[in-house]
């Protein structure tokens, strides 16, 4: 390629500019061959390099442009975030508050927070976090926890008026006015912990009288028990039971009987020392822990103290009431070491107090453990046997006095036991009173006692005992119509026996049972007469069919003119009220001259024949079908009837 000169290249590149311009260029010499391209080329390059600059320029304004609006965009935006928060701050229901990072003070509050707080905007900004803890000594934010358990604390405020509040705080860090702040979102947690903490107390107390309940009373003897292992101090538990509770609940209703247990626990409390323990552990019993004692004479002090404070009368919406009480007491650590063996032990003690000679108290022994053990051996060995029906009424006969003739048997239950042989009624009766199994065994021998019956001739009759807590289930007329119905056995032949003791309850629900029985045609005994709380007006509340006179007035009879005072008494008032009289436990001859001689209707008992199993009572009656069954004439003819 031919060279081109320097003055001849300044040349072209000023007519290429000239012509990028629109300006005229000068007249160019005209050259021939390759002298003429060289010049063309050059200014391509000129020209496609000043257009490549042109470009560059037109890009940079391009991008301040966009620059410009990107800014102008991040503003908005800016804003509109600082809007919305301003927004969600200050009208949020919850109530806010933003802090300094730095110094912690209170930078700004929405109107809930003032409101809550009671402070002014003004003089909240001039506290610090620090101000409003109550006894927190680090912020909320400070440390490093989770959100969950950040919101499982609680914050404890003081308000302005100077109340304290429970606090569930969350924090979250921020830029607040180009400085680094936390705000704070408080959610008021007063209520829920007040309705926490009742239900806990409420696990933990007695709703009636405020006093610990036996979980916790347990949790403190664990406590005094774990103190006193390291020292010679002894420790008494006192089980306190109130005496014929019941009796007040029912006559005077159960409004009454719970102002009388408040009564009760004020008593108590105002006689115990501040260390001592009291406690209600079920409906008419009391748990008392006195440590710090050196003998067991120091128990007796304060049993004697607290049966005096419990005895003096209450007056209750104008009723004087008067209840006893009785103590059972149990020493640690020699009637055990754990709360509750210890509370077990003094219960036993209590039951023996009641058994006894109530309205006073009892130190445990080893042998009621060993009492209670066997009662609950016969417990469950009793609800196996009505389970499994091995439990069968024996008849004992009902003799018309005047005529020598049996007219009825009573049923007796009788338990022979697989290991123990026949168990007496007086062990295991109480024991079905107090499981609630006396309903189920009353019920078999109501069925058996009318199978049995209906195989009897028509005119025998038989009677069955019923406990008074067989009407207060409230099925016992069911019960009778579904076991004469099952035997076929006519209401008229079935005699059932009640005592005193159930008529004194008055309630309505028994005479309208009892009524009910009696308008199906069963006829119904008072039995035991005499021994209870004997009124007359027990036989005018109700039209008894028969009076059986207990044998504690016929034993001796013949000897005692007290007890044939009150026989003739008996005897007469039943004949003007025109119901059969019916002597229980008649033993000997003379016995029943007395019974004769005084007009007395029928007799029961040994002198006539024990009590039977069914298959000797069917032949007794037949033997009676070809003469008359008179009271043993001599010694022969008695020892085959009593054998």
């Amino acid at each position: 390629m031919p060279k081109i000169r320097p003055t001849t290249a300044k040349r072209l590149k000023r007519a290429a500019i000239a012509r990028i311009h629109g300006r005229p260029a000068k007249p160019r010499p005209k050259l021939s061959g390759s002298r003429r391209r060289a010049p063309v080329q050059i200014g391509e390059i000129v020209r496609k390099r000043a257009e490549a600059e042109a470009a560059v320029a037109d890009a940079r304004k391009s991008h301040e442009r966009l620059r410009e609006a990107m800014l102008r965009v991040d503003i908005t935006e800016l804003k509109q975030r600082e809007a919305s928060f301003r927004l969600l701050f200050d009208s949020n229901p919850v109530p806010m508050i933003v802090c300094g990072l730095d110094d912690e003070r209170i930078l700004g509050v929405n109107d809930a927070a003032a409101r809550h707080y009671g402070y002014g905007r003004a003089e909240f900004e001039q506290l610090t976090i620090r101000k409003l803890q109550a006894f927190e000594t680090e912020p909320p934010w400070a440390g490093d926890r989770s959100s969950d358990e950040q919101a499982a604390r609680t914050w404890k405020h003081v308000r302005a008026d100077g109340t304290l509040i429970d606090l569930a705080i969350y924090s979250r860090h921020l830029v607040y006015g180009d400085q680094p702040a936390v705000l704070l979102a408080l959610m008021d947690i007063t209520e829920r912990k007040r309705a926490e903490a009742r239900l806990a107390f409420m696990a933990q107390h007695d709703g009636l009288t405020g006093l610990p309940n036996r979980n916790l009373l347990r949790q403190q003897m664990d406590d005094i028990l774990l103190h006193t292992r390291r020292s010679a101090e002894k420790v008494a538990v006192l089980v306190l039971g109130l005496d014929n509770f019941k009796a007040v609940n029912d006559t005077l209703g159960h409004a009454i009987g719970d102002k009388l247990l408040r009564g009760v626990a004020k008593r108590l409390r105002s006689t115990l020392r501040e260390e001592d323990k009291l406690a209600r552990l079920n409906s008419d019993e009391f748990a008392i822990v006195q440590s710090g004692l050196r003998r067991p004479e120091d128990a007796v002090l304060l049993s004697r103290r607290l049966l005096q404070a419990i005895g003096d009368p209450y007056l209750l919406d104008g009723n004087s009431i008067v209840i006893g009480a009785s103590i059972g007491i149990a020493m640690a650590p020699g009637d055990g070491d754990e709360s509750e063996k210890l509370l077990k032990n003094a219960d036993m003690a209590l039951s023996r107090a009641k058994n006894d000679l109530r309205g006073t108290f009892s130190f445990f022994e080893a042998g009621m453990d060993a009492r209670a053990q066997s009662r609950r051996k016969i417990e469950i060995d009793l609800r196996d046997a009505i389970q499994n029906e091995v439990l069968r009424p024996y008849y004992q006969p009902l003799v018309d006095l005047s005529t020598g003739r049996i007219t009825g048997f009573e049923a007796l239950v009788r338990w022979p036991h697989p290991e123990r042989g026949m168990i007496s009624p007086a062990e295991f009766i109480p024991v079905a009173e107090d499981t609630g199994l006396i309903n189920a065994l009353g019920g078999l021998m109501l069925r058996c006692a009318c199978m049995d019956a209906a195989l009897w001739p028509d005119e025998v009759r038989v009677a069955v005992n019923l406990s008074p807590l067989q009407f207060r289930t409230g099925n016992l007329l069911a019960v009778v119509m579904d076991a004469l119905k099952q035997s076929g056995l006519p209401a008229k032949r079935l005699e059932l026996e009640i005592t005193e003791t159930l008529l004194l309850e008055k309630s309505s629900q028994v005479l309208a049972t009892l009524h009910a029985l009696r308008a199906l045609g069963v006829r119904i005994s008072m039995d035991d007469f005499g021994t209870g709380y004997s009124s007359l007006s027990y036989l005018r509340s109700f039209p008894f069919d028969k009076i059986k006179i207990d044998q504690s007035f016929v034993r001796d009879l013949g000897t005692n003119r007290d007890a044939q005072a009150i026989v003739r008494s008996i005897i007469s008032l039943g004949v003007g009220l025109g119901v059969t009289i019916t002597a229980e436990g008649v033993e000997t001859e003379s016995e029943l001259s007395c019974l004769r001689a005084e007009g007395c209707h029928e007799g029961q008992g040994f002198l006539f024949s024990r009590a039977r199993p069914n298959a000797e009572i069917i032949g007794l009656l037949k033997a009676q079908r070809g003469a008359d069954f008179m009271a043993p004439v001599d010694a022969a003819e008695k020892a085959v009837l009593v054998a």
